[in-house]
């Protein structure tokens, strides 16, 4: 595997998050994510306990390949970042071992200046850097 500044990683991780430009959050999920790259994200205890409850045996979300990914970035854009309400940034700095790099984000709500959510992000890399599995647990 070659050598991965995990800062970088995670920096282009949070910024394409917040990208308003849709070709250029296309092209970082391309750079970022191998081609068959999974985001699991670990949904609110509320759904998951919902998801339980009508008989599945997890409520993990997932996004697998560069359009489900790119996708699902997308969505989350145009849910909290564009009308203005949030802003994504880390809130730890990476750490690194092998190929796994980990980090904590939080969503900074901008009319209240305050910090209203966040969580952690493990990533696992592929032979040649690219995140291959992207788990996310929200707090």
């Amino acid at each position: 595997m070659p050598a991965i500044d995990a800062q970088d990683l995670a920096d282009r991780y949070i910024g394409m998050w917040n990208d308003p430009d849709p070709e250029s959050r296309r092209k970082t999920v391309l750079d970022l994510w191998a081609e068959d790259g999974e985001h699991v994200l670990l949904p609110p205890q509320q759904m998951h306990d919902q998801a339980v409850a009508l008989g599945f045996a997890t409520a993990a979300l997932e996004a697998r390949g560069h359009d489900e990914l790119h996708a699902r970035v997308t969505r989350a854009y145009e849910e909290f970042v564009a009308p203005g309400t949030f802003v994504f940034r880390l809130q730890e700095a990476p750490r690194q071992v092998r190929d796994v790099v980990t980090f904590r984000w939080e969503a900074f709500q901008r009319e209240e200046g305050q910090v209203t959510g966040g969580g952690r992000d493990f990533l696992v890399l592929d032979e040649a850097g690219r995140i291959r599995f992207d788990y996310q647990f929200p707090d």
